[in-house]
């Protein structure tokens, strides 16, 4: 199934090129190939919980969290979640972003995988890196639906962990 041909691609959408997925999410069989194969990439690695950020990443990483059989921690944007937090603020493409994770929803020396719809220039999941990391957890992995090659997202996360994108755009045509 040619999945690529079910993201949108808006111009201009607050200055950057907006890769709409909800085309991909409403064919089931599309949504439904797109969240096994990239489970099937986690099926053989110890994963505890995965953590995903606020909206469309929570998609993905429920699905995953699910299908695996794990936990599903979500990051927040600032002042949605009702606990004690730890926040970080982050830019992002096209503005500044404040996320936050409750305080006890990561043990010290847990395995976590961090999956997003879309790697772009790497900004908001080093932010997720970053804030897993101080409660402690053990990243384990990062992944992605979406990967747009063209913005170098994978400098901006480093070599600390394996970065797995189930698509990849080598240009803004795709």
């Amino acid at each position: 199934m040619d999945l690529k041909s079910r993201i949108r691609r808006i111009p201009e959408f607050k200055g950057v090129i907006f890769w709409d997925i909800t085309p991909l999410l409403k064919d089931k069989v599309a949504f439904r190939e797109c969240v096994t194969k990239m489970a099937d990439h986690y099926r053989e690695k110890e994963i505890d919980v995965i953590v995903s950020n606020e909206a469309r990443g929570f998609i993905f990483g429920s699905a995953l969290a699910f299908e695996l059989g794990v936990g599903f921690v979500p990051i927040r944007k600032k002042g949605k979640l009702p606990s004690q937090t730890v926040a970080l603020t982050y830019e992002k493409e096209y503005e500044a972003d404040t996320i936050e994770i409750h305080k006890d929803s990561i043990e010290p020396g847990q395995k976590v995988l961090l999956i997003d719809d879309l790697l772009a220039t790497g900004g908001t999941i080093k932010a997720n890196i970053e804030l897993v990391e101080k409660l402690g957890g053990e990243i384990v992995g990062v992944g992605f639906l979406i990967e747009l090659c063209y913005l170098q997202g994978r400098k901006t996360i480093g070599d600390k962990c394996e970065v797995f994108s189930l698509l990849s755009c080598k240009t803004t045509d795709g």
